[in-house]
């Protein structure tokens, strides 16, 4: 596996891709107007499982939606997890 992993955002195809030896990665949105992203689906091949991709996936897509404004509908599961866990982590690390 290579060492050094490039998100790559291509807005035209509503996507976020991690290539990695030839084998892709990748979280796909709709862009639903009125500032609201659906995430929709994360896909991470088996070969490719357990290296904390679709995590990376949804934090890139996360920022991006936060950074434009975009308010995120979580229709994938992993992305709802991941949020639900960011959120708690979010605030235990308050209570501290």
């Amino acid at each position: 596996m290579s060492l050094t992993l490039t998100i790559e955002h291509d807005q035209e195809a509503c996507r976020f891709a991690i290539n990695c030896d030839g084998v892709e990665a990748y979280l796909s949105y709709m862009n639903l107007g009125q500032n609201t992203l659906d995430i929709y689906r994360t896909f991470v091949p088996t070969a490719l499982r357990g290296k904390g991709l679709a995590s990376r996936l949804s934090q890139a897509a996360l920022d991006y939606a936060h950074d434009a404004g975009f308010q995120v509908i979580p229709s994938c599961s992993y992305v709802e997890r991941y949020m639900q866990r960011q959120a708690r982590h979010a605030a235990t690390r308050s209570e501290l």
